[in-house]
């Protein structure tokens, strides 16, 4: 399978260009950082790619060992992929690209975000200030991948699971709940969108006041 030209630069960095720098290859990575997917989940989290693309991509990051691909046994059947321990380990790596681009006056809002992306967001841009004295859990279960997110001794923690018996249930498109954590987005517009929240609002309004975005480059 054809590839771009390698570097041939000796800085590791360069090297890491080589086996992630293609477009679309580290969202990839970041979709599969949370657990496995299918082709057409993985698909469905990216839309703005193509399948053949995918399937590239896929191959590629396959063939560098950042992802791996097994068969789930009966009843399901299916090929899904996954991050390998050492592509996991780019978890942070994406995270300070996300902190680093935040700052940037350039940077668009609105457009779509996928459960990953939003969950990792969060991880990214929480405030222990602002969380301090605070013991929350609220239920995510958007973009079909349900997780539970606590937060409690200025720690947050986020973790993929059922959202049963949780004090209040967000359910939809990941990207109108980063409209109301991120965009200053009413709740009541949100939910006019589309948004269901299931309980305290309250509880909702707390947990999302611990992710403020950093100041924009040029900011005074």
């Amino acid at each position: 399978m054809a590839r771009k030209k390698p570097y041939a630069d000796g800085c590791a960095a360069a090297h890491a260009l080589d086996l992630i720098g293609e477009r679309w290859a580290l969202l990839v990575v970041r979709e599969l950082i949370p657990g496995a997917l299918r082709f057409s989940d993985l698909k469905a989290a990216l839309p703005g790619i193509s399948s053949n693309i995918l399937t590239r991509r896929l191959a590629e990051l396959e063939a560098a060992g950042v992802v791996t691909q097994r068969r789930l046994p009966p009843p399901a059947s299916v090929n899904v992929y996954e991050a390998t321990e050492w592509g996991a380990d780019l978890k942070p790596v994406i995270m300070e690209l996300g902190w680093w681009a935040a700052r940037s006056p350039g940077l668009a809002a609105g457009h779509p975000m996928s459960a990953a992306s939003l969950v990792l967001s969060f991880q990214t841009m929480f405030s222990a200030d602002r969380a301090a004295g605070m013991a929350v859990a609220v239920g995510l279960d958007v973009g079909g991948r349900p997780h539970v997110g606590r937060i409690e001794g200025g720690r947050l923690t986020i973790e993929a699971g059922g959202t049963e018996g949780l004090p209040v249930v967000v359910r939809g498109d990941p990207t109108l709940l980063a409209g109301v954590v991120y965009g200053g987005v009413p709740v009541d517009r949100a939910v006019a969108d589309g948004l269901e929240i299931e309980g305290d609002r309250d509880v909702l309004a707390r947990f999302a006041s611990c992710f403020p975005l950093p100041a924009k480059v040029g900011d005074a």
